[in-house]
């Protein structure tokens, strides 16, 4: 039987991310409409230029209860009915806070599209905060924060903000707040937050998908374009910070039958020319299964199910001010915990030696490049994309070009991005895990002094 030869895959050809059309409500409210025929779910994105930075002191988390709170009540309906009215229309409502500002998003199908606009506007317009909505929220997110910390990775990721960040700044403290503070959280704190940053004059909205037949100015200027509030400036956001000496901070897990690894530092933004790169550079790290970290740590110690590297931004901003998360994470069974740290360092010794290879970076750049046409198949998955876009003040054709950018990173730009990413002898390193098992043989491997902190 005669078979016809494998295709040869072909060069990945930079993908032109959708550019959005920009424009301004007479209340100030920006809007960035990008049309995308056959996306008959409508997705919207309200970035509010409330950052959590700008939570009174003490009141952590109060940006999150009130992004919860938006939805449960307002001056037209209850929490019942306004949850009921979003469920005629076949929507989802959900909000959430984190230290660029505070998010809103909307999906609903393109035929329900402007009286869903009609709820999204009330909820920002004219919230309730009724006394026992926002009463029963802080009780859930209080029952939500034991759980976290009982969650291995999430300690490791609050152990690793407050060993990175100076004490005192808000990028050091969980981003949803701590039992401490949420208990203090009622209606007046949650009310005295959106009225000094809730307003259209500093908020973003992100529409995208199939508007045929449908007039999207006269459904803005309906609902959203009712919205009022006095004009303001953003508020200001203090430079990112942090110490990247290289230590180890074990949380103390007495029992535990695994490690949970997290190593990190920061590292430029997505204004930063060095970010394609970077991007790349640490997708050849720990991007996928076959990537050189779970290359060497899962495929040929087995140590691990999986290790992972990834840039997380936290704050970008064309002023420098801005700064990424680079972590490298994983867990690994207790008894290997110190020749797992070993072959990690090594791997990332013998990167900063010998470099990535050609073939690493090129199927980086097939994965990261070649599939982006799937990423954004939905209007939401453009729509995110746009609104990342504002919150980290970057211009509106940058996705549009980030593609171009990766395809032209050769593989010493991506080794060098790599190594400054995570140098061998620059890293916070957080353990959680059995520290009777665990602390002594990681001194030894001199990454770094050891601090071993409770695991309550």
């Amino acid at each position: 039987m005669d078979f016809h030869p494998q295709p040869t895959a072909g060069q990945p050809r930079p993908w032109d991310f959708p550019a959005p059309e920009r424009g301004a409500l007479p209340n100030g409210l920006t809007v960035l409409r990008r049309h995308r025929p056959g996306q008959r779910v409508i997705a919207v994105e309200v970035c509010v230029n409330a950052p959590l930075e700008a939570e009174p002191a003490g009141l952590d988390g109060v940006a999150t209860i009130m992004a919860r709170a938006l939805s449960e009540g307002t001056d037209k309906h209850t929490a019942e009915e306004f949850a009921a009215e979003l469920e005629r229309c076949g929507a989802t409502l959900d909000a959430h806070a984190d230290h660029p500002g505070v998010r809103v998003s909307l999906e609903v199908p393109a035929s329900r599209l402007r009286p869903a606009l009609g709820l999204l506007a009330d909820a920002l317009r004219a919230p309730a905060f009724p006394d026992a909505e926002v009463e029963r929220l802080v009780r859930n997110r209080l029952d939500e924060i034991p759980h976290e910390l009982a969650n291995p990775a999430r300690r490791a990721a609050i152990a690793l903000s407050g060993a990175l960040f100076p004490a005192g700044t808000r990028v050091s403290r969980p981003r949803q707040g701590t039992a401490e503070t949420v208990e203090r959280i009622d209606a007046a704190s949650v009310r005295a937050f959106y009225e000094a940053h809730v307003r259209p004059a500093t908020s973003t909205l992100v529409i995208v998908g199939d508007f045929d037949g449908i007039d999207v100015d006269a459904a803005l200027a309906d609902t959203v374009g009712a919205w009022t509030g006095a004009p303001a400036q953003p508020f200001r956001v203090t430079p990112i910070t942090a110490d990247d000496t290289g230590r180890v901070v074990v949380v103390d897990r007495p029992g535990a039958v695994q490690t949970q690894v997290h190593i990190g530092r920061i590292g430029p933004d997505r204004h930063d020319r060095v970010w394609p790169a970077q991007l790349l550079g640490v997708y050849c790290l720990g991007g996928t299964l076959t990537s050189r970290l779970d290359r060497v740590l899962r495929e040929e110690k087995g140590y691990t199910y999986g290790v992972r590297a990834y840039g997380h931004v936290l704050r970008s901003a064309p002023d420098g001010s801005g700064a990424a998360l680079l972590v490298i994470s994983g867990s690994v069974a207790t008894e290997v915990t110190g020749p797992a740290l070993t072959d990690l360092w090594q791997v990332l010794r013998t990167v900063a030696a010998e470099g990535l290879t050609d073939e690493e970076r090129d199927f980086a750049v097939q994965n990261l490049v070649g599939v982006a046409p799937l990423r954004y198949e939905t209007a939401a998955a453009v729509a995110n994309t746009l609104a990342d876009q504002v919150e980290q003040q970057l211009p509106d054709d940058y996705q549009a070009g980030m593609y171009t950018r990766l395809a032209e990173t050769g593989t010493v730009e991506a080794t060098a991005a790599a190594v400054s990413a995570f140098p061998s002898d620059r890293l916070v390193t957080v353990l959680v895990g059995d520290a009777e098992k665990i602390a002594e043989e990681v001194r030894g491997l001199g990454i770094g002094e050891v601090t071993v902190l409770s695991g309550q």
